[in-house]
């Protein structure tokens, strides 16, 4: 649905985008990570056609999106952060005026039942829940408001991607829990690229991750798949209750342990040797074996970095080794899946 290909763009001497790849299927949520100056804009701007690119491709739908644009643009609805608002407007007059600037009746979808543009709009309001200020002046409305209006504009014309810079700013914490919602049911439908500094908005809405880094991709999979590889050796956490001595020298006798620290109190790390994929008969064993002692285990888990940690370790310039190496993984990665899949 959006393939980007070598993608490179220069202000003046300055790079700001490094040959960078990647594509999104249909129906898929995608976030997309960077510090401020990262890149994240720069792309954004160019997959909407906002800008040119130096070098490179974007094809939205097979569309080539720098030779035909107006086909291209017509798949693509877009909310940057600041919403493109006309403030002495009301909410209705805006909305029909983004109606017929985005000419919808050429471009909509093909229905049994053909609707007017008063029921197709007010659908769209009350998706994004608007209707109630649909005659207010948008200068008046809240910070919050202004961002679903953006967010309804983006939605006339039944686009098959979004791209969302920012979507939930000036939003309360139950009003972003309402528009996660939303984006989680548009990404069944439709392609969406999400980009915000609120991480765990990121992880609770999109299925795959794509991480930015001076102009360069440094990751791109799953949040499980990025910690899985910037983990190294499997990490078990665990609060027990026994002497402290005891608890440490039982868990250093267990099989595939490498190391256990105490942190604090009842708190434990038990680390494992490089040769354990799999830490389900480590757990077994810990158990039998400190339940034999009379040593209580109240919690045991392995860990998993967040994805705040995952986000800090590929964009601090000592990991970017590291962070080349978790590239190259999760690619061959890919190829072995389409090898496979080619069988």
């Amino acid at each position: 649905m959006l393939e980007v290909k070598n993608l490179s763009k220069y202000y003046g001497e300055k790079q700001a985008l490094d040959s960078i790849s990647f594509s999104i299927d249909k129906e898929e949520a995608v976030g997309f990570l960077g510090m401020n100056g990262a890149g994240k804009s720069t792309t954004m701007n160019i997959l909407t056609g906002y800008i040119s690119a130096s070098d490179g491709d974007v094809l939205i739908d097979g569309v080539d999106i720098l030779t035909d644009p107006f086909k291209a643009k017509a798949k693509i609805g877009y909310l940057p952060e600041q919403p493109p608002l006309y403030p002495e407007m009301t909410v209705w007059e805006y909305l029909v005026f983004i109606y017929n600037l985005k000419k919808v009746k050429l471009h909509h979808k093909k229905t049994k039942l053909q609707k007017s543009r008063e029921e197709y709009l007010q659908e769209i309001m009350e998706l994004v829940k608007i209707t109630a200020v649909k005659d207010r002046v948008i200068r008046n409305l809240s910070k919050g408001y202004r961002q679903r209006v953006g967010l309804a504009q983006a939605l006339i014309g039944d686009p098959d991607i979004l791209i969302l810079d920012e979507p939930t700013v000036g939003f309360d914490p139950a009003q972003i829990i309402e528009i996660r919602q939303l984006i989680r049911e548009l990404a069944k439908t439709r392609t969406i690229l999400l980009s915000s500094h609120i991480l765990s908005e990121v992880q609770a809405v999109c299925d795959r991750i794509i991480i930015l880094h001076q102009g360069r991709i440094v990751a791109d999979g799953s949040a499980e798949q990025l910690a899985e590889q910037l983990s190294g050796n499997l990490q078990i956490e665990m609060e027990i209750e026994g002497n402290a001595k005891t608890v440490l020298e039982l868990l250093k006798k267990i099989p595939m342990v490498e190391d256990v620290q105490q942190n604090d109190g009842v708190s434990y790390m038990v680390y494992l040797c490089n040769q354990c994929k799999d830490s389900t008969a480590v757990r077994r064993s810990i158990f039998k074996s400190l339940s034999q002692a009379n040593c209580v285990i109240l919690s045991m888990s392995r860990k998993k970095l967040s994805l705040e940690e995952i986000f800090l370790q590929l964009t601090s310039e000592t990991n970017m080794v590291q962070a080349e190496q978790t590239e190259q993984i999760l690619t061959e990665e890919k190829g072995e899946n389409t090898d496979d899949g080619n069988l």
